[in-house]
């Protein structure tokens, strides 16, 4: 029998990037992309290359821009590190796990390195695909935590909880990352909101804008942890605008987000430095009449449009700047 799982992009709505520094946050999974893992028994463990992990070029150029895309290890240090977590969580819970082994292989088409969380949706995907295998349950408040330990710990990767509770949630979630349930509880709380309160979203991406996450946040976690009041209250300001969202949401005012999200992004630039081609891709958003804020680190947006038409100028003047619009597919 082949196990077949799942776990899909995500972009963050409202409150990023708060959610590193115990704030809140609120995110979508995007059902548009996923990654998939397929594992099935056999004598030894396996894990299959796919392309992206090979070490064949056709040209030095070829191997610069596959660096560029995918960095310099593919996908097989993430399924190494998660199966090396699940088997430490199982030690660690006095599981014990039957002798058997098993293939795996992992498929992807989550666009690379523009903040739609492409690494974690694998080792989630991989982590429900082991746990079916050994019949393991672990706790889904639990999970995301695990997740992000496989990639900090195991690979150094900085990340925060806010994506891997939104792809083991799935939906919409409203995350409340507070400082005092994260210590006493290692999770913090996590609300589902019924999608079909949000409002008619978009969500554009542009791989040439792309940023690896960890470098992004770097300067301003420094900043943070120097206990630089500024640091501290812009980001404060961004969790309210999430806390301000879900109450806007569950009272029937979704039209509320849209100065939400603007204000979001503008905080955000407050304290870190975001390229201007980044800023231009927001400001022809916005010149459209939609909302514009980044869905990641960088290389995505998200927002908000009125209708029909308001989506074909979304679609016709950020296909200028090399981004592919769609509407995300969130249940």
């Amino acid at each position: 029998m082949i196990i077949e799982t799942r776990a899909y992009a995500r972009a963050g709505l409202l409150g990023n990037p708060s959610d590193g520094f115990f704030g809140k946050t609120i995110s979508i999974s995007v059902r548009n992309f996923g990654a998939s893992i397929s594992l099935y028994e056999s004598p030894e463990l396996h894990i299959e290359p796919q392309p992206q992990d090979l070490n064949t070029f056709r040209s030095i150029f070829h191997l610069r821009d596959s660096v560029n895309m995918l960095g310099y290890n593919g996908g097989i240090p993430l399924i190494k590190a998660g199966i090396k977590k699940f088997g430490d969580y199982c030690e660690e819970n006095s599981i014990k796990l039957p002798n058997k082994n098993f293939t795996v292989r992992y498929r992807s088409s989550i666009p690379r390195q523009v903040g739609m969380s492409g690494s974690s949706a694998i080792i989630v995907a991989l982590f429900r695909a082991l746990m079916q295998f050994y019949k393991v349950e672990i706790p889904i408040e639990i999970l995301p935590q695990l997740v992000m330990v496989t990639e900090t710990e195991e690979l150094g990767i900085t990340a925060g909880l806010q994506d891997r509770v939104i792809q083991c949630y799935e939906g919409c979630v409203y995350m409340d990352f507070d400082k005092t349930l994260i210590q006493t509880q290692g999770h913090g709380r996590y609300e589902r909101i019924n999608p079909e309160l949000l409002p008619k979203l978009y969500v554009a991406y542009n791989t040439n804008l792309s940023k690896v996450s960890g470098k992004v946040h770097n300067d301003v976690r420094t900043r943070y942890d120097r206990g630089e009041q500024d640091v501290i209250d812009v980001l404060g300001q961004i969790a309210q605008k999430a806390e301000d969202a879900r109450t806007a949401l569950l009272e029937g005012r979704p039209g509320d987000l849209h100065s939400l999200m603007n204000e979001n992004f503008d905080l955000r630039c407050k304290i870190y430095n975001v390229p201007e081609s980044n800023k231009k891709l927001i400001n022809a958003a916005r010149a459209c009449g939609a909302s514009a804020k980044f869905a990641g680190s960088g290389g995505t947006i998200i927002g908000i449009y009125k209708d029909d038409d308001m989506l074909n100028q979304l679609f016709v003047q950020l296909k200028k700047f090399n981004a592919r619009v769609i509407r995300p597919f969130v249940v």
